[in-house]
């Protein structure tokens, strides 16, 4: 098996879960300045060009969610539950709730201050942060109210819907996203942290 990634967040979560399961894959980062992603047998394997990409066999799969739970199955684990429906509900639901509303608000964070500053894209935007304000403040309240008397997103357990909605927001303080007066999202994020493979889960090198 192989994971292809590069110092992003959407590898991050995918590798994080292969430390966390055990999982053996070859790990091969790309350099995305030097555009190794647009090379004609990186795109035969993922069209879109990004990372990551898993390639197991005859598989080959892009999108981390999809990733994430392909891993789950091959090692066993619930973190996707494959055989429970109404748990499949639930990771989905939240999910889709970061790709249509999380990730979309707080990504502009964590673009100016993490990946610009990594990789030497210039200074932070803060014209357009402050855009971004008022959806912060509506959906940090969703899913801080959803998380009062919470440790996890979904099924009362870890599961790969925690790894999807912490993925940018981990970095919430070096990118000074206002998650501060959200005591709920900060515990749980905090708590994630906790997890060895989440803490560090960047192949041989400490990372973003």
């Amino acid at each position: 098996m192989e994971i292809h990634w590069i110092q992003a967040q959407a590898p991050r979560r995918v590798l994080a879960l292969v430390k966390h399961l055990g999982i053996e894959a070859e790990l091969i980062e790309h350099d995305l300045m030097a555009g190794s992603m647009k090379h004609p047998d990186y795109a035969a394997l993922n069209p879109n060009m990004k990372a990551p990409t898993l390639v197991d066999g005859d598989v080959a799969l892009w999108e981390a969610s999809a990733i994430m739970a392909y891993l789950c199955i091959r090692a066993g684990s619930d973190m996707w539950p494959a055989h429970h429906p109404a748990e499949q509900v639930q990771v989905l639901r939240w999910l889709s709730w970061n790709d249509c509303h999380w990730a979309p608000t707080i990504d502009a964070h964590y673009f100016e201050y993490i990946i610009k500053g990594h990789y030497g894209f210039g200074e932070p935007d803060l014209e357009l942060l402050q855009s971004r304000q008022r959806d912060i403040a509506k959906y940090a309240g969703v899913l801080d109210g959803h998380l009062q008397g919470r440790d996890y997103v979904a099924c009362e357990r870890l599961t790969i819907a925690d790894f999807q909605l912490a993925s940018m927001a981990t970095y919430w303080r070096q990118c000074h996203l206002p998650l501060g007066d959200y005591p709920n999202i900060v515990r749980w994020l905090d708590g994630l942290m906790r997890i060895p493979a989440w803490a560090e889960p960047w192949p041989g090198r400490a990372g973003l």
